[in-house]
């Protein structure tokens, strides 16, 4: 049985594909740019003492970190609409991939944090800085510089699982316009060929992109 590739149809649909590819850029920056903050946030619960707090963030990191993150996307889209709170799609994509990252860099962070000498800030205290500055000028640093290449590979991992918005019915990311395509023209190998290459590139990009970063941040 013989195969013909037909790539006409790709390259009449490639603008298409790359205004997807953007569709898909956004969300991760967006889940990867709350996630992040959300994960310092649970991160700080963690390491405050209060049993209430702690236990609040850990409920939150084992779920998203021992659930499948197809499951906390369906969950937020067809859980919450069985509620009767009605979620789109796009905004079920952000929210489940947020509450993935949140979890999963909170323990990064709880990590970075105790990474930092306890001496050091001791020390910042002593000279007069108060809390908000200790963590801002002394700790936040320094617990970047340990746990950037971590976010570097969560920040891939979160443009790979915007894929996952098709299973909500999302259309307008690179995954859901090349499913459309497909159905439109049967060519799936070919279209599902170049998106796998788009996916590709979008990781590549920003990851060289980070290791530039992290040299002109953390060169010293």
């Amino acid at each position: 049985m013989s195969y013909t590739f037909q790539w006409r149809p790709v390259l009449r649909a490639l603008p298409e594909m790359l205004w997807g590819a953007l569709v898909t850029l956004e969300i991760a920056i967006l889940a990867m740019v709350i996630g992040t903050a959300l994960a310092v946030v649970l991160a700080l619960a963690k390491r405050s003492g209060n049993r209430t707090l702690s236990g609040l963030a850990d409920v939150w990191i084992e779920t998203a970190r021992n659930t499948p993150a197809l499951f906390q996307i369906y969950m937020i889209y067809f859980g919450l609409g069985s509620l009767g709170i009605r979620v789109d799609s796009y905004t079920a994509l952000v929210v489940g991939i947020t509450f993935n990252n949140a979890g999963y860099l909170a323990e990064t962070f709880r990590g970075g944090f105790s990474a930092v000498p306890e001496t050091q800030i001791r020390a910042a205290r002593s000279l007069g800085m108060g809390a908000v500055q200790t963590m801002w000028h002394i700790v936040l640093p320094q617990m970047l510089r340990a746990v950037f290449h971590a976010m570097t590979n969560q920040m891939v991992w979160s443009i790979l699982m915007t894929s996952l918005g098709t299973i909500v019915g999302l259309t307008s990311d690179l995954t859901g316009v090349t499913q459309q395509q497909n159905v439109l023209t049967y060519r799936t190998f070919e279209f599902f060929m170049v998106a796998a290459v788009l996916y590709y590139l979008i990781s590549k990009t920003f990851t060289v992109g980070a290791r530039l970063l992290a040299w002109r941040l953390f060169r010293y």
